[in-house]
């Protein structure tokens, strides 16, 4: 196993005075992009939401990710009161498997101490287990489907609409 030099680690546990003033996006550690405060908490992000391409669903973005998958930019945009952990309203506006995907993900510049435990979501079709914050799913009704029971799901409600209709 390699060791760091004495002045390596030195360098590592003091940086030089210009790099540790200047500041860097809370996420990915960028000093280069562009960057601006989160309106929720003030941290710095890199400002490249404009980067995104709708629909892609990329999860490339800072700024998008803080913006749409933290309680912290939730409870902001809400109007809630106080801090986000300790918010009622944030408890009880999502499930508690999202609750404590958006508390604990890595989009967070500070994440939920003691989330709660939950079921995992399972597809009502297969079993399978669905992470309801990463994976692809359909709700109909009360019952989530995975991606590939929902995509067998739509092609039964389309394909019927596609053939020739008798008279």
């Amino acid at each position: 196993m390699a060791t760091k030099s004495k002045s390596t680690a030195r360098r590592e546990k003091h940086p030089p005075i210009a790099q540790q003033d200047k500041p860097r996006c809370g996420l990915c550690g960028s000093t280069r992009k562009r960057l601006t405060r989160t309106p929720c908490c003030h941290h710095w992000i890199c400002d490249d939401e404009e980067n995104y391409v709708l629909f892609s669903f990329a999860r490339n973005s800072c700024h998008r990710n803080h913006g749409r998958y933290t309680l912290c930019s939730s409870h902001f945009n809400e109007g809630h009161k106080g801090r986000w952990q300790d918010c009622v309203k944030c408890r009880a506006g999502f499930n508690t498997e999202m609750y404590v995907w958006y508390g604990t993900n890595e989009y967070n510049f500070e994440k939920l101490e003691n989330p709660p435990t939950f079921e995992p979501t399972h597809c009502a079709e297969c079993g399978r287990v669905i992470h309801l914050g990463a994976d692809g799913y359909m709700i109909s009704g009360k019952n989530y489907y995975c991606e590939r029971c929902s995509d067998k799901r739509m092609r039964q409600v389309i394909a019927p609409e596609r053939l020739p209709h008798k008279k």
